[in-house]
């Protein structure tokens, strides 16, 4: 349906009905009779979706309204037009609420055009990125999301980090700032007294909270501004409060079936501490939380259950090589379906009889025949002309400052300078005449000009690039004014400092008064222009790196010839330059062009523009200007400003040179502004949009024609086509469209084609969007010393589809991506730097901005302060916005506005945002000219230092190549898994250590079944034996006990016992002690009496709170009959503040061993049985669980024979121990061993290291002490404490060279980096590398491994450490064990648990079937040993579990043996050592344990291989804690450092996670150091920190739930 349009017709009128298509142009005889004009053909689409069967409704009804306004003679008057349009569209925009339409409606005026002006000025739009159908493509997007009802989970912050609102942050508008190269479009209205908005205006606003809305100049906001009003109040409404709906725990549960079985014997009481204040919590808006964690967690997965993006195809390669998708191309996507393109000749460049031969010639010519001639008028802040350079003037301070460059830098021998070398030219943007006086200066001297910014301090964005490319450049002398110089920063002698990565200068002042007159027979020599070097101008990449694109004096005469061509420049016109003259449009135009023609310039300052910004117009006006250089910023500004300004008329214009015409979204400033100045004397043929790049200079421009009905050319083009790279003039989607405007025709001598952007320079088909590659003399010929990128760039050979070059001479690429449209008219779509390869797709960083600048309302941020750029994550480029906030704008609105632009970007781009983060006004690195530093931004970014005040994450919508979840395979029969292992010659994974009847000893305590015997017969055989030494924090002996000291104090508590306690045989006793003496004496009392100990440790004073309930929890489950203590505790448990935590009515009896009764009991009490109870070992797991282990007395004899035979322990041996008495092997090593071995234990209770730090190893050198052993909290408190202290306790004498063995205690998988470090740290004291080894032991066993020991390689040397694996981690996920070379990705240093103990055997079954696994398979450790506990202590009886965990058997292979299940992951692997008897030696390497084993996306992760990745991510991170909550990961995290740094850390943990691990983060949690709950033993108690958080009492900095 084609529809014809008379030209006649107002030109934005045109574009405000949204036409889509690209043009052709025909002659149509009848309406040109009528007419005497050319009229077009013009396809027109309704951009908003109607219902089918109104579609044809509609459209007839918009074609006869249309017929109708192209007959009409005149214009169409905005009020028609709105009128129309609202009639048109009424029935598809959401209609505002008749208050908020009231409200948000601009005062009627009288006149329609007034009310125009007015609406607009008070609008604070970038209409740089503007456009209708853009605006309303999406509003439409976003009313499609809010049908969908999507409730999006607020971020939670703590107050102290909401943005307080205050005067100091109003900034007036002239600090905004726009795209990468320019400033300052359109924060709103720049000041100025010229009809502008005052200074009043932005205080009044602070004042009222952003109560004028701003309402662009489109005619949407009258017809739809309640629309996105309404729209807020939707989606406000969506956050749905549905606190009521419990967390889904189902899916995590039914995923664990192994956890189902772990002892859930008795639970810690889950009144979990209130970590800090809960009560300062707040979301953002400052409303107090109540339990809103699961609400917002339940919120979460609803909002992740809606249909996303499909994604893509995915595959395994051997179960667990997991291989990323690599995107498939969509057999639906368009395609280009046109011809190859040929390449388009420009007009044949004149020869004109008076050009000059060069520019130097041109200067000469005009500064001798006419003098007294303007060259340059440059402005003041005021707008009064400041100064007026003459081309007389300007020939002799250039041969003035040539001649001093030559002769008076350096010595005559030795000059400084040298023709063809390179001097910087720093001139601030207020300066022109001084830097075109320095620019010809060095023309005529034949040095090199590079021009750059002014550093104004040492740490500027992007300063340190430019100091690289001087330095590159070999500049060693900077020119600049005084004003200048002064300005520069300086040092405390007055020297102007080295900037950061600058080359040492020195600095020039080229005013005239500094210089020294040349000799009068010295002449600058004036050559034809030839192949040397003219310029160079510099050039920042996209990643931030700045090169130097070389200029030569033939391109530069060339250009300046095809311009005034192009341009129609004529001798003495006055031209009106607004942009920056040192580089770019500006410098062609404004300082070379305009010499050569001998035109008048007048140079309006940036800082003027800011002040006042109708200057450039107004001096339009004064100078009767002929030609104005603008960007398209500039002209919106106008528009703001121009209010009812009288006296403009720009008829004398006769081009406007738009310089970023090239850019899309410049389209609208163009249409507004000849609407608004078409009534004074603006004629639509002088908007001139113009094309250009560093490397190829101008490549295109519009010509100003004569004939005033040729409109510009327009295509309205699908992005989704696009984004493809395939021009498809718009059709189905309405939604999202992108206008484009021609830029021109090729410039006259010069060649331009269309390549492919990426590989093989091909040229590309009509219909493909590529590379514009121009080929001609004026172009840049290179990046100054660095040959390889000036090959790929400047010297390109297009190719056509046969492989053939398309000419001889090489093209240069101009970084500009378009197209060539009928009638060889130039279409620029994008830019090379702004492009973003998303999934394969390709994305313009402008197009983003634009979605993202038209979801309203946009008082939330600063328009033209918004950065767009991608990241690599997991194989693909992911897109991030950042935004500035305004510091008005609250929580909520902010939020508000964020989800929505997700939205909109989604619906009309297709594409995720990946992280959308507002940082705080004025935060942004800025370019020298204001604009937003984008590779600086992306910098912070990627570092953790951008300090955002709002994030918003959304890898679940945007991450669709993770590798395809696991799916379970059908379990395997035994036959089938023992056949399997034997094909592949797999043995079993099984190991044992010494059998213990084969081993001959002297070991007396043999002889004895009970330890209480042992301890009688060693009181009667060595009675002044010392057993037991105590040491206090100073390193003093407190207290020692002897055999018959400990024995004699045993029987009085046993008499104690009987006699105040009344207890039986066979009670249980609940002994509450510090660590000590005191414990040991208790314990043995309770076995002299016949009752059963139970060690729980006694609550802390400073802490009764919390660690009262889990004594009394401990003594009420273990059914203790009485509680035995020391007086202080005695009264502790009884005290006021022990009432307020427990009930203290309901203690058992208390007794105080400080007081024991002086005789002896009658007589001692011996077991009828071994194996009757000796004592209860009470403790928490790391998943929260409390139970008690039962230990007979046999098995605690074959413990401590077993450690004995291990450890080598005799009564002559010290042992030094600095661990928790309380359970598991520290209680063993405290207070059993040594009544066993008779070896002396020096005992260093562990929190005495909180008071002094060296204390463990000054006592383990003090007493010469061959084997210690500690805890991972005490190794690194000694880490941490005495890093930097090595020197000095070396010279207090402290010596470890003696430590055969160190063992760490621990029931985990071994800390390989803490050991690593604690062993390089306290090497220069001595300590042997393969000292320090690790122990492993869990519930069912307290030791299972134990001390390397001895071990030597197959040569018979003690090599380097043996006992460390790299396995692959990916592998592991799969429970598979693949061990790969150091330093390979995804490689996981796993360290060997230490040597089996004797009498112990191990196998690794599979958790579910309970079949034996080969040793390449990860797999349950069982262990078999006579030293196992005996059951559960359990209250409920649950004797399922009992047997399940103590008596288990293999359900194929030996199913005769009882093993016990240890519930932790690991494999077995036999190495290449052999141990003293020869045999070889089996490695026992634990994983994790499988409570903890986090299954997700079907494999099973281990937490701590997660939160290794998250610490490394960032420096702030003191310590983090992942745990699964309803499928999501949640990762808790520390922060050292200030509050404002809590936001960074969301985006870097996410992409660790997903980069590392291929899982999603789903919700981030920021808390302060110390929250997270660890163990007596140094373990992370991640289920009590996931009560806390969903408890909300963690009181976190800020908690973000990624979408």
């Amino acid at each position: 349906m084609c529809l014809s349009f008379s030209t006649h017709f107002d030109r934005s009128a045109i574009s405000r009905v949204s036409c889509a298509g690209l043009f052709f142009k025909r002659q149509r005889k009848g309406l040109e009779a009528r007419r005497g004009s050319t009229s077009f053909f013009f396809i027109f689409l309704l951009f908003v979706a109607p219902p089918d069967n109104v579609c044809a409704e509609i459209l007839f009804a918009f074609c006869s309204d249309v017929c109708l306004f192209s007959l009409s003679a005149g214009d169409i008057t905005q009020k028609g037009y709105e009128k129309k349009r609202a009639k048109l569209l009424g029935a598809y925009l959401p209609q505002p609420p008749a208050s908020m339409a009231h409200e948000r409606r601009p005062p009627m005026g009288p006149s329609s055009a007034s009310r125009y002006h007015r609406r607009r000025s008070s609008g604070t739009r970038d209409e740089r990125y503007r456009s209708d159908v853009h605006t309303e493509a999406v509003q439409a997007a976003l009313a499609k999301h809010k049908e969908r009802k999507v409730a999006v989970p607020m971020p939670s912050k703590r107050r102290s980090l909401v943005v307080q609102t205050s005067m100091d942050a109003y900034t007036p508008p002239d600090t905004s700032s726009g795209s990468e190269e320019e400033g300052g479009q359109g924060e709103g209205t720049p000041t100025s007294s010229q009809g502008s908005v005052s200074m009043d205006h932005w205080i009044s606003r602070a004042i009222h909270q952003g109560s004028t809305t701003s309402s662009s100049s489109s005619s949407t906001q009258s017809g739809g501004s309640g629309a996105a009003g309404r729209l807020a109040d939707v989606l406000a409404q969506t956050h749905v409060k549905n606190h009521s709906a419990p967390p889904d725990v189902t899916t995590y549960t039914s995923e664990h079936p192994a956890q189902v079985e772990r002892p859930q014997v008795s639970t810690v009481p889950r009144t979990t501490p209130k970590y800090g204040n809960a009560e300062l919590m707040e979301t953002g808006d400052g409303v107090p939380v109540s339990s809103r964690v699961s609400a917002k967690i339940q919120q979460l997965v609803n909002t992740l259950k809606q249909p996303r993006r499909p994604p893509l195809r995915e595959f395994f390669v051997d179960d667990f090589e997991e291989l990323l998708e690599v995107q498939q191309p969509d057999p639906n996507q368009p395609r280009p379906e046109g011809a190859q393109m040929l390449t388009m000749r420009g007009e044949q460049l004149g020869v004109v009889t008076n050009w000059p031969p060069s520019l130097e010639a041109a200067l000469q010519r005009w500064g001798t025949i006419s003098p007294k001639a303007p060259c340059l008028t440059t402005m003041d802040t005021n707008g009064k002309p400041l100064y007026v350079l003459t081309y007389g003037k300007l020939w002799s301070r250039s041969i003035k400052v040539a001649y001093n460059i030559l002769h008076k830098l350096g010595t005559k021998q030795e000059p400084m300078v040298r023709p063809g070398d390179r001097v910087a030219l720093v001139f601030p943007n207020n300066d022109p005449a001084a830097f075109m006086v320095a620019f010809y200066g060095c023309l005529l001297a034949e040095v090199v000009p590079v021009p750059i910014e002014v550093p104004l301090t040492r740490k500027d964005a992007g300063s340190q690039q430019i100091g690289f490319l001087l330095g590159s450049c070999g500049v060693t002398v900077a020119l600049t004014s005084d004003a200048c110089h002064k300005g520069l920063p300086k040092g405390p002698t007055g020297e102007i400092p080295q900037f950061k990565g600058w080359p040492k200068l020195l600095w020039f002042v080229t005013e005239s008064k500094h210089l020294s007159k040349p000799p009068r027979d010295w002449f600058p020599h004036i050559k034809d222009a030839n192949n040397d070097t003219a310029y160079i101008e510099y050039k920042t990449c996209k990643d931030g790196s700045v090169l130097g694109v070389t200029v030569m004096r033939i391109a530069l005469l060339t250009h300046c010839q095809a311009l005034t061509q192009s341009c129609g420049y004529t001798e003495a016109e006055t031209i009106v330059n607004v942009l920056d003259f040192k580089k770019d449009v500006g410098l062609w135009h404004g300082i070379l062009t305009s010499v050569m023609n001998m035109m008048h310039v007048i140079s309006i300052p940036y800082s003027l523009m800011k002040v006042n910004p109708l200057s450039w117009i107004q001096k339009v006006c004064q100078y009767k200007a002929k030609v104005a250089c603008v960007k398209s910023r500039d002209m919106h500004w106008a528009l703001v400003a121009h209010r009812d300004q009288r006296d403009i008329n720009l008829s004398s214009l006769r081009m406007l040179v738009v310089a970023d015409g090239s850019n899309p979204w410049s389209i609208s400033s163009c249409d507004a502004f000849l609407n608004v100045f078409q009534s004074k004397g603006l004629r639509p043929e002088v908007i001139c949009p113009c094309a250009s790049s560093p490397e190829a200079l101008t490549v295109a421009i519009r010509r100003p024609t004569d004939d005033s009905n040729q409109p510009p050319g327009r295509g309205v083009l699908s992005m989704q086509g696009l984004s493809h790279g395939v021009i498809r003039v718009d059709t189905e989607e309405r939604l999202s469209v992108l206008t484009v405007q021609d830029v021109g025709t090729v410039m006259p001598g010069a060649l331009m084609c269309v390549v492919k952007p990426e590989g093989v320079p091909q040229l590309c088909r009509t219909d493909e969007i590529g590379e514009l590659c121009v080929c001609s003399v004026a172009t840049g010929t290179s990046y100054y010393g660095l040959s390889g990128m000036t090959k790929n760039t400047f010297e390109v050979f297009p190719m056509n589809s046969s492989g053939a070059p398309v000419s001889e001479y090489p093209f240069t690429r101009t970084g500009l991506l378009g197209f060539v449209g009928p009638g060889g008219l130039v279409f620029i779509a994008g830019k090379m730097d702004g492009l973003m390869v998303v999934s394969g797709r390709r994305h313009n960083a402008d197009d983003i901005v634009a979605t993202a600048l038209a979801v309203e309302p946009m008082k939330f941020v600063y328009r033209g302060r918004i950065a767009v750029f991608s990241v690599t994550v997991l194989h693909d480029e992911r897109i991030v916005v950042v935004a500035e906030q305004r510091p008005d704008s609250t929580e909520e609105d902010s939020f508000q506005w964020m989800s929505r632009v997700l939205q909109a970007i989604d619906s009309i781009h297709n594409v995720g945002v990946f992280c959308l983060a507002l940082v705080p006004a004025n935060t942004l690195p800025k370019t020298p000219l204001g604009g937003i530093h984008l590779s600086e931004t992306k910098q912070l970014f990627l570092e953790g230092s951008l300090h955002p005040c709002n994030v918003l994450m959304c890898p679940h919508t945007c991450v669709t190549n993770l590798p395809k979840p696991r799916q379970k395979q059908p379990e395997i029969g035994p036959a089938s898994v023992m056949v399997g292992n034997l094909v592949s010659g797999k043995r079993i994974a099984q190991a044992s250590g010494r059998d213990l009847g084969q081993i001959e000893d002297n070991d007396q305590a043999r002889k004895f079944l009970f330890l209480s015997e042992v301890l009688q017969w060693r009181a009667q055989t060595t009675p002044d034996h010392v057993l037991f030494t105590l040491l206090s924090s100073r390193g003093a002996v407190l207290s020692s006990l002897t055999c018959l000291q400990l024995h004699k104090r045993a029987e009085k508590i046993a008499a104690m016992l009987m006699e105040r306690g009344h207890l039986q045989d066979g009670d249980h006793v609940a002994l509450v002690y510090p660590p000590g003496i005191d414990l040991i004496a208790a314990f043995y009392g309770c076995l002299y009496a016949g009752c059963v100990p139970i060690t729980v440790r006694p609550p802390h004073p400073q802490n009764i709170a919390t660690t009262l309930p889990t004594v009394k929890m401990i003594v009420e489950v273990s059914r203790s009959a009485c509680v035995m203590t020391t007086q202080v505790i005695s009264k502790l448990l009884k005290s006021k503040e022990a009432s307020a935590a427990v009930d203290v009515r309901t203690w058992p009896p208390v007794l105080d061993t400080d007081d024991l009764p002086k005789k002896k009991p009658p007589q001692l009490y011996k077991p009828s049985n071994p194996d009757t109870l000796a004592y209860l070992d009470f403790s928490v797991s790391t998943t929260g669980m409390l139970a008690g282990v039962k230990m007979s007395h046999s098995a605690t004899s074959a413990f401590c024979r077993s450690i004995k035979l291990q450890c080598e322990l005799y009564p002559s041996r010290e042992v030094a121990i600095c661990l928790d008495p309380y359970c598991g092997l520290g209680f063993v090593l405290w207070c059993l061993c040594s009544v066993y071995s008779g070896h002396q234990s020096i005992l260093i209770p562990p929190s005495e290291l909180e008071v002094n730090p060296a204390l463990w190893l000054l006592a383990v050198s003090q007493f010469r002490v061959r084997d210690t052993f500690c805890s991972y909290s005490v190794m690194e408190l000694c880490t941490k404490g005495l890093g930097l202290q090595t020197e000095s306790l070396k010279s207090r004498g402290l010596d470890l060279s003696r430590v055969r063995t160190c063992v760490v205690v621990a029931e985990e998988r071994p800390r390989i980096a803490l050991t690593q470090s604690f062993s390089k740290l306290f090497k220069d004291l001595g300590l042997h590398p393969r000292a320090v080894s690790t122990s492993f032991g869990c519930r069912v066993n307290l030791a299972i491994c134990l001390q390397v020991g001895e071990l030597l390689d197959p040569l018979g040397t003690s090599g380097p450490d043996p006992t460390t694996v790299y396995v692959d981690m990916r592998a592991l996920r799969h429970d598979r064990v693949r061990l790969v070379e150091r330093g390979s990705p995804h490689s996981l240093p796993l360290m060997e648990s230490g040597k089996i103990l004797p009498g112990v055997r191990i196998i690794i079954a599979n958790p579910e079937t309970k079949g034996p696994l080969g040793d390449s398979h990860l797999g349950e450790i069982w262990v078999h040993s006579g030293h196992n506990g005996s059951g559960y202590f359990t209250v409920y009886g649950d004797e399922a579990l009992q047997s399940d965990h103590f008596n288990s058997r293999l359900s194929f292979g030996d199913t005769q043996t009882v093993w016990a299940r240890t519930g932790y992951l690991g494999f077995l692997r036999r190495t290449e050592l052999t141990d003293a008897s020869g045999e070889r030696h089996d490695a026992l390497y634990v994983v994790g344990a499988l409570d903890e084993a986090m299954e997700l996306r079907g494999m099973r992760y281990h937490p701590i291989d997660i939160e290794t990745s998250v610490i490394r991510a960032h420096k702030s991170i003191m310590e983090c804690a992942v745990f699964p909550w309803t499928n999501l990961l949640v990762v808790v995290v520390e922060l050292e450092g200030s509050e404002q740094e809590a936001l960074d850390l969301v985006p870097l943990v996410t992409n660790a996670v997903l980069e590392e691990h291929y899982l999603i983060v789903g919700v981030v949690v920021v808390v302060d150091v110390g929250v997270i709950p660890i163990n007596s033993r140094g373990e992370k108690q991640r289920m009590h920190l996931r009560d806390g958080f969903l408890a909300d009492q963690l009181d976190p900095i800020y908690v973000a739930y990624n979408m």
